[in-house]
């Protein structure tokens, strides 16, 4: 089962669907930042959620999701882009506990009050962002009521984790994946409503049955439906951009003073990148070369 995004249209109807499988990439961000159950769970609908946004991004650009919380996770931050690329971590790693399974199954981990915040980027360094306070306390459904809020667009939103048995194991991220459907300006929005229930009930069944043979392969059990065209598909991934040239980059970025301060008491940089954990060191050789070059 690889990881990857698949988006379409129902013509007749003028309903857009989106689907993601990204249950590699969740395990892989589970095993970088070594999350705890919760913490673990909550990372990869945010990812889940940061893929299905990022299908909606036009040209090269990221989208990024923050939810702040004053529960015991307080808080995480993922972002994506239109390639499929999706990184993100979680302020408490070390969250366990996931509440009852009803529909306050989240609330011990996000606590009583909270936001979701999501920037756009919109090209030309121009950037949107819009934010809604935490009311359901439940990832999908407060993206419904951001969509509903901030775009004036209902919304159909499922972030499924379906445990499974892997390698003779229990495995609670056994299958990962989120579903997004929206009606375009022309949609019939009855046909709207009814799709998107119809889907939510169907997905675990479907998602169960054909994720082992792709997004594809799972929209084509969803949606029979001789209208319906596939507009993109795309592999999703775990990533960063982070780089030593960017660490160089945020030296400069200091000033010749707090840089020379830092290598009288520190004798060299260290930076940990928040989304891939990779830890960076830069020397103090490297540091007054970049002193005695004039560039700081």
């Amino acid at each position: 089962m690889s990881d990857e995004l698949v988006s379409g249209l129902l013509k007749k109807s003028d309903v857009r669907v989106v689907l993601a499988l990204t249950t590699q990439l969740s395990r892989q961000a589970r095993a970088t930042h070594h999350t705890a159950p919760a913490a673990a769970a909550l990372l990869s609908q945010s990812l889940t959620a940061a893929a299905l946004l990022g299908a909606l991004q036009k040209g090269d650009s990221r989208v990024n999701l923050q939810l702040e919380c004053d529960g015991p996770l307080r808080g995480l931050f993922v972002d994506g882009d239109t390639s499929g690329l999706v990184r993100g971590y979680v302020k408490n790693t070390l969250v366990e506990y996931t509440g009852s399974d009803d529909q306050y199954h989240w609330r011990p981990v996000l606590g009583n009050k909270g936001f979701l915040s999501v920037l756009r980027d919109l090209g030309g360094g121009e950037h949107y962002r819009s934010s809604v306070e935490l009311e359901r306390f439940d990832l999908a459904g407060d993206l419904e009521r951001y969509f509903h809020q901030s775009d004036q667009l209902p919304s159909h939103v499922v972030l499924a984790q379906l445990p499974a048995e892997v390698g003779g194991k229990p495995e609670s991220l056994g299958i990962v994946a989120g579903l997004l459907v929206q009606p375009l300006p022309n949609a019939d929005l009855e046909v709207f409503q009814a799709l998107g229930e119809r889907l939510r009930r169907d997905a675990e069944g479907a998602l169960r049955a054909h994720a082992p043979a792709g997004a594809s392969a799972v929209l084509r059990a969803l949606l029979p439906e001789a209208d319906f065209e596939v507009m993109a598909r795309y592999p999703l991934r775990f990533g960063c951009s982070c780089s030593e040239d960017r660490v160089k980059r945020a030296l400069l970025a200091m000033g010749r003073e707090e840089l020379q301060d830092l290598l009288e008491k520190e004798g060299q940089a260290e930076a940990t990148c928040q989304f891939c954990t990779t830890r960076y060191v830069i020397p103090g050789d490297e540091i007054r070369r970049m002193l005695e070059s004039g560039s700081v």
